[in-house]
């Protein structure tokens, strides 16, 4: 699993449009449909973003951890 695996399955399992992901990142949803079919690349800016917004470690999205974030750590 890959950095864009992970941050589909994050937006995915909580139930995230793409709209709302492109709301955030500040794009049209075209383009985070072009980020998950690997048709064009997020910017480390773009990683920025969706770490904070997800409220979770970049480590986690590029694959340095495999552990999966614990949702209840995530909104203390």
């Amino acid at each position: 699993m890959d950095y864009v695996d992970r941050l589909t399955a994050l937006r995915v399992d909580n139930d995230i449009s793409q709209k709302t992901i492109a709301e955030v990142l500040g794009c049209q949803q075209s383009a985070i449909s072009k980020f998950e079919t690997r048709k064009t690349k997020y910017s480390i800016e773009d990683l920025i973003k969706l770490c904070e917004y997800y409220q979770i470690s970049a480590d986690y999205v590029l694959g340095l951890s495999k552990d999966m974030p614990d949702p209840n750590e995530r909104k203390g």
